[in-house]
């Protein structure tokens, strides 16, 4: 339940009443209205007035600002096919029409598409609380969402200058999926594999400048990904066979 609407102008005005008890940030809503939140008193800092709803290209990086909607992001920025297609995957379109993209990344978990996509591109999130920090992805997900109280997001930041890949299976075509794979490569041959459709949130399978063994780091990420949705083995075998095409359609570009 709602008991305080507050509509900051400032990030310095947000962050104070974000330091107060109970108090969340509110970009698209999606999560105050999840079941998690139906028991709690929570104050909401409306983010819309703060300017963080920008995408644009610096160099070779794309920057997206914290409160940028996930539908916002398949109209508008050009992105690569691949993580098109993370995004439609991630929520239907109304959900996708309200969802943010740092809302997603603080509440996703092991099955969120988008996340996953986003690990295996190294995204790097700027929180901001007394001072500003760059922090990658993979050290951000670990952390929330109990340290990121009296903070805030601003943006997100992704390589423009690499290669990309995405494949997913799931019981139906619009369904999360089992087992997902991202890829992704650096023109001086960086290569990170990201997996999702299991655990708490998405893992980085590979990180390195040989792709060679690929299959094999995708087996051994998985090794334990048993839930009511798939056998370990399964997730196994399906991680290495998607981790092969993403590596076959960037060959083949």
């Amino acid at each position: 339940m709602i008991k305080t609407y507050h509509r900051p102008k400032t990030l310095e005005e947000a962050l104070s009443l974000l330091t107060e008890p109970d108090a969340i940030p509110l970009g698209g809503g999606t999560l105050v209205n999840t079941p998690a939140f139906e028991d709690r008193t929570v104050a909401v800092v409306d983010l819309q007035d703060l300017g963080l709803d920008q995408i644009q290209s610096v160099g070779h990086t794309l920057e997206i600002g914290a409160t940028v909607s996930l539908q916002r992001l398949l109209d508008e920025s050009g992105l690569p096919p691949g993580l098109l297609q993370a995004i439609r995957l991630e929520a239907p379109l109304n959900l996708r029409n309200q969802a943010t993209a740092a809302g997603t990344l603080v509440a996703a978990d092991g099955r969120s598409t988008f996340t996953a996509a986003l690990l295996a591109l190294d995204a790097k999130v700027t929180v901001i609380s007394d001072q500003s920090s760059v922090i990658s992805l993979g050290d951000f997900l670990p952390l929330r969402p109990e340290n990121l109280r009296g903070k805030l997001i601003t943006k997100i930041e992704l390589p423009a200058n690499v290669k990309f890949a995405f494949e997913a299976v799931s019981r139906t075509p619009a369904d999360k999926p089992i087992v997902c794979a991202a890829l992704c490569q650096w023109p001086g041959g960086r290569t990170r594999l990201a997996l999702g459709g299991w655990g708490k949130s998405p893992l980085l399978a590979m990180d390195g400048l040989d792709p060679t063994g690929l299959d094999s780091a995708a087996r051994n990420a998985f090794h334990e990904a048993a839930d009511d949705f798939a056998s370990a083995a399964y997730r196994m075998d399906v991680a290495a066979t998607l981790a092969k095409r993403c590596l076959a359609q960037i060959t083949n570009e």
